[in-house]
């Protein structure tokens, strides 16, 4: 069953074209990850995806809701998109505990115990459920960046969208992030991450997008994609980044 549709979408900024022409579906439970140089237009594609980035045309239906139709509720929509950004975006005045324990609060109207539950049941899921009452900035880069992933898996979506989620961590850090995805993959998560993580796209993703320009270059399974890649701007970007 098809959880996402995008369908020939074009975005500018001003006089540039972001994005030209993409269509891309995923699968209910795939594991979708977007490769590509920096300026291809991986971000603004997948924030696309949600209505954080409007498009000039075409269309992104997710679950059958056409999310740039002004009748949508995008409010609603959104609590069932995790969205992981490059930055933790953590309330540095509040804990990690309530960080996580305000949108399912506000949103969908928990109960403050019920919602505390939630933040260690998530906090426990990422690893850091020790970490509840500390603020963000006493925690490592790694463990802000699994903080988030809690604090958007505490709304229960059905969908979750990274982007670059270990390109502001430290090599040693990036592995516990990565760990966690990888986890939630394997649990059946649908999710849509843009990375330069090459060894994570290999294992874990079902499909690899290779992006340039603005458009879809390649779609492929990983083993096509690394091992046989169809097109040569494929073959010239892997040649570029793996040594």
């Amino acid at each position: 069953m098809t959880a996402i549709s995008i369908e020939k979408i074009e975005k500018w900024y001003g006089d540039f074209q972001v994005l030209s022409g993409v269509s891309l579906e995923v699968r209910g439970g795939e594991v979708v990850v977007i490769l590509g140089p920096s300026g291809s237009g991986k971000s603004s594609l997948i924030r696309c995806v949600n209505g954080l980035e409007p498009i000039s045309s075409g269309s992104v239906r997710v679950d059958g809701v056409v999310v740039h139709d002004r009748k949508a509720n995008l409010d609603k929509l959104r609590a069932e998109i995790g969205f992981v950004f490059q930055q933790f975006n953590l309330y540095p005045h509040m804990t990690v505990r309530a960080n996580i324990m305000l949108a399912p609060m506000k949103v969908r109207g928990l109960s403050k115990a019920e919602a505390n539950d939630l933040a260690v049941e998530q906090l426990t899921k990422v690893g850091i459920a020790e970490q509840a009452d500390k603020h963000p900035a006493k925690l490592s880069g790694g463990q802000q960046q699994r903080a988030a992933i809690a604090r958007a898996l505490a709304m229960k979506p059905r969908i979750m969208l990274f982007d670059e989620p270990t390109s502001a961590l430290d090599a040693e850090m990036i592995r516990e992030v990565l760990d966690v995805m990888t986890d939630l993959a394997q649990g059946g998560m649908t999710m849509i991450v843009v990375t330069h993580e090459l060894a994570f796209a290999r294992k874990v993703a079902d499909t690899i997008v290779y992006m340039e320009a603005g458009e879809i270059v390649e779609v492929a399974p990983p083993a096509q994609f690394f091992d046989a890649p169809a097109d040569p701007r494929t073959s010239r970007f892997l040649s570029q980044i793996i040594t």
